[in-house]
């Protein structure tokens, strides 16, 4: 890890179920809108007790059963927009405090109380980031710059609450932190050995196997 912090703070649960918006001509549905919670939320795992998505398509499922974003961000964007960006804002389920992109890695294993969690892959923002804030360039933003925060899988169920403590019991070998894996997928998308290695991190959730794969077949054809 970047600064070898092993522990971290839940400072705000935050859930929210879909709800309908307008996105031009038409109406989408999202569950972008996440407010704090102090409950203890049942954690499964398809995720949180009382959350929801509007697109099961592309958001939720075992691999991205709890977004993430991180507390040490929220400056930067506030400075950025001057906005007040309060946390949920970027539709994450858990805000953690300590770490960033920079320390977890995918395939890392986080414990909380009885809950077992893994770094899966970094969270892609959509336009419905944008939407919800009313700053279009936003998800592009987020992603130019690696601040995407990530998903956990759920390797174990249990309960969670606003101000548990997360540690990381497993650091997995390969060491592909999540702002490599950013870089990889949205900067440096020619880097054919950086591909082939985070492809080898086979706890890589299977949407960016398949995208990831797809993309390196490409480039070897064009070789």
């Amino acid at each position: 890890m970047t600064h070898h912090i092993e522990t971290a703070k839940l400072v705000s649960l935050n859930i929210g179920m879909p709800k309908s918006i307008t996105h031009g001509s038409k109406e989408v549905l999202t569950g972008i809108y996440k407010q704090p919670s102090q409950a203890t939320h049942a954690l499964s795992t398809i995720g949180l007790e009382g959350d929801g998505q509007g697109d099961t398509i592309h958001h939720g499922g075992p691999d991205k059963a709890v977004c993430v974003y991180f507390e040490q961000r929220y400056a930067y964007w506030r400075e950025k927009y001057e906005e007040p960006f309060d946390y949920g804002a970027f539709g994450e389920n858990f805000t953690l405090s300590s770490w960033t992109e920079g320390d977890l890695c995918i395939g890392d294993i986080i414990q909380a109380g009885d809950v077992i969690l893994q770094v899966s892959q970094p969270r892609q923002p959509c336009y419905k980031l944008g939407l919800r804030h009313k700053l279009p360039e936003l998800p592009g933003h987020v992603q130019r710059e690696g601040y995407t925060g990530l998903y956990f899988r759920v390797l174990q169920e249990g309960h969670i609450q606003a101000g548990m403590t997360f540690e990381i019991k497993y650091k997995h070998p390969a060491r592909k932190t999540v702002m490599e894996a950013n870089r990889v997928m949205y900067r440096d998308k020619d880097d054919i050995k950086g591909i082939r290695e985070l492809l080898e991190v086979k706890e890589l959730a299977a949407s960016w196997q398949e995208h990831l794969g797809a993309r390196l077949t490409r480039l070897q054809l064009d070789q």
